[in-house]
């Protein structure tokens, strides 16, 4: 019985994935249009915008860094298919001035046209345990991975709206789908975004924007690199547990995916890991309290 169960699942999700493309929207053409990344000075989010380049698009990236984005920019320059093609950049913040994120919007506007297609990847990831992290962590980590997300976003939808064409990407993490020991702050921010995809997709379905959620696993990137270095051994365990990816990899499907809006067949997966990550945490937890008790009674 539990073999048909399982069975029923797996064709249902294989149908669901098979399906998608017969009900999904028009796919959206990115020669000419305005696709505006931020978080775009490195990792997921530059490789992102290298991707959109070569297929033609017009390019506003936006991070913090200004000597970051104008190296980015370089790099993308390089990618391009035409002359008329512009990589614009912009040095702003958008975790923390709504107003100043919807400023920058719209200055992009005035020089590159309406933005087509909004790709949020701008986040940040802190890892230690629940009670070791601080107060002020939580805060940062929602503000940089949802506020951060949410200004952006809420700056372009009217415009979209009015235009019955849009794609909005946020780039969450498969921390974003399951809660992973290390990441209560982190995971709780990425989740976050889910919740705001999912609520926002209802709203705007009907006015032909579309929203998709990119799931990324770890990928080679500066800020993965960073949060290697603070990472509790459960959380470190568990991520040796799976492969490290390519950022232009992951960014070349992320843009398929946005394009096309299709289902995402590997969100369900995810799920499975869920109880080698659970062993990994118990096993590190009876050998701690091992050492503990041999250091009492050293």
């Amino acid at each position: 019985m539990l073999l048909l169960a399982a069975a029923f699942l797996v064709a249902f999700v294989l149908l669901l994935y098979m399906v998608s493309p017969l009900i999904s929207p028009k796919p959206l053409g990115l020669p000419g249009a305005h696709v505006v990344v931020t978080g775009g000075s490195s990792g997921i989010g530059k490789c992102i915008a290298i991707e959109c380049y070569k297929q033609g698009a017009f390019i506003t990236l936006v991070a913090r860094n200004e000597d970051k984005l104008l190296q980015a920019k370089k790099e993308i320059e390089k990618h391009s298919i035409n002359d008329k093609q512009v990589v614009l950049c912009i040095s702003v913040d958008v975790s923390q001035d709504y107003n100043q994120v919807e400023n920058v919007i719209k200055q992009a506007q005035e020089k590159l046209g309406p933005v087509d297609m909004l790709v949020n990847c701008a986040g940040t990831s802190v890892s230690g345990k629940f009670e070791d992290l601080e107060v002020s962590t939580f805060e940062r980590l929602m503000s940089i991975n949802y506020l951060g997300s949410v200004y952006p976003s809420r700056a372009v939808i009217t415009t979209m709206k009015e235009r019955r064409v849009g794609r909005i990407v946020f780039v969450s993490s498969q921390a974003g789908q399951l809660g992973l020991f290390g990441f209560t702050a982190y995971s709780a921010s990425k989740f976050a975004i889910r919740g705001l995809a999912e609520a926002l997709q209802m709203e705007v379905k009907p006015y032909n924007v579309y929203i998709t959620v990119a799931y990324p696993p770890d990928t080679d990137t500066p800020g993965f690199a960073e949060e290697n270095r603070t990472k509790p051994l459960e959380t470190r365990l568990i991520s040796e547990t799976t492969s490290v990816c390519k950022p232009e990899q992951v960014a070349k499907q992320i843009v398929k995916d946005a394009i096309v809006v299709t289902m995402g067949l590997f969100r369900t997966i995810a799920l499975f890991y869920l109880g080698s990550f659970d062993s990994i945490v118990r096993r590190c937890m009876m050998q701690r309290e091992k050492s503990e008790i041999a250091n009492k009674t050293a």
